[in-house]
């Protein structure tokens, strides 16, 4: 990989030492400020409506201002929205906070994301963004470790250290990352157009956010599961350590002959598949063990899904508008964020975790579909892109 991709990967991980507050709001809401769940569901969902213009000014700025600039700007903003989450005293105040800090929490991932594929080549962008997903994993490991700690003394104390985190990774990428930001190809007269009017492009958006939308419960509604079947919300970090070491161990999958020699879309329908099974025995489970070994089987899925999808955005977009695609892309997040937090909790409250978990496991094998019919429709356009001069 490219020296760019491993600085990228360094100081992203540097920031991901101290990302374990989001799964954590929830429980800080109740259990601090004596929200309901129903509110602090509410307060999720005005977190991810502010990350949507979040993301879409983060790509704007990506393709006009350079990816690094972007970086650096967006994490000083989060650290500032996450120590306005640790300083508040009541509800409202965490409101507030929380809505600041989604309109900064978004600003750096597509610029992140646009500037690995601007060093690597199509083929091996599946790997990069695996690497990214590996390095912030093993990071992760750490993190659930301290959200462990940190937790059962002040969970105030997680949104200090995710603000710190995001300084230290500012200053890395500012200090060792190349400036300025990629010009236009000539030969592709797509460059201007806007990210909405490509169809394939809100295909994906479309599957995205369905992928988005399950993959919080894992933020929103898993803690709130493990508060109901009798175990301390802060195993959260134990299963967040398991998650990671368990992308760090499947990483190496990702080069192997077994996801080379199927397409991408294949590839991501049978991500959605292993998550899916993994969400389903979240249901079933009542035991530290039982959460552990669904943790892994989920994962495998993360594993696979997270890079691929990524590396299949890029691969559509044109070179100057990479961070715009990305962002749109991302947007699936936003959305998911203001569904997702509601339609979990609510499921939750009227119809118990098992229903939750297993509603999970039918839309993951819905988007498995969704993936395939995809197929050739993305491989044609991939080709006509490849087979452009220049």
């Amino acid at each position: 990989m490219p020296r760019v991709v491993w600085l990228l990967v360094a100081a992203r991980s540097v920031n991901r030492l101290g990302a374990f507050t989001l799964p954590f709001l929830t429980v800080l809401l109740t259990q601090s400020f004596g929200a309901s769940v129903g509110q602090a569901g509410l307060v999720m969902a005005l977190f991810g409506l502010a990350t949507i213009p979040s993301r879409l000014f983060g790509g704007w700025l990506a393709d006009h201002l350079g990816r690094r600039t972007t970086i650096v700007a967006g994490l000083v903003g989060c650290a500032a929205g996450q120590l306005l989450v640790a300083g508040a005293t009541d509800v409202r105040q965490a409101a507030g906070a929380a809505v600041l800090l989604g309109l900064a929490f978004e600003i750096y991932e597509s610029p992140s994301q646009a500037m690995i594929a601007d060093v690597v080549d199509g083929p091996d962008r599946p790997a990069a963004y695996g690497l990214m997903a590996s390095g912030l994993a093993l990071a992760g490991m750490a993190a659930g470790l301290m959200a462990v700690a940190l937790g059962q003394v002040d969970l105030r104390l997680l949104f200090v250290a995710d603000a710190v985190s995001c300084l230290l990774c500012a200053l890395l990428v500012r200090l060792t990352l190349p400036g300025g930001r990629p010009t236009a190809d000539a030969s592709d007269g797509t460059a201007s157009r806007s990210p909405w009017r490509d169809r394939l492009l809100l295909a994906l958006l479309a599957t995205g956010t369905g992928f988005a939308v399950v993959y919080l419960q894992l933020v929103v509604t898993l803690p709130l599961t493990l508060l109901d079947r009798g175990l301390g919300a802060h195993q959260l970090g134990l299963l967040l350590t398991v998650s990671a070491a368990t992308i760090v161990v499947g990483q190496p999958l990702l080069s192997t002959s077994l996801l080379r020699r199927h397409d991408p879309t294949t590839a991501l329908a049978g991500g959605y598949v292993l998550l899916g099974l993994g969400l389903a025995a979240y249901g079933f489970v009542d035991s530290v063990v039982g959460f552990v070994l669904a943790t892994v089987v989920s994962s495998l899925g993360d594993l696979v899904l997270l890079g691929r999808a990524q590396a299949v955005v890029a691969d559509l977009a044109p070179t100057a508008a990479r961070g715009r695609y990305l962002a749109v892309y991302g947007v699936s997040w936003g959305v998911a964020a203001v569904v997702g937090p509601l339609l979990g909790t609510t499921l939750f409250d009227r119809a118990g975790a098992t229903t939750l978990w297993l509603g999970c496991a039918v839309l993951c094998s819905t988007l498995a579909v969704g993936q395939l019919l995809l197929r050739r429709p993305l491989a044609q356009r991939c080709d006509a892109r490849h087979a452009m001069p220049g």
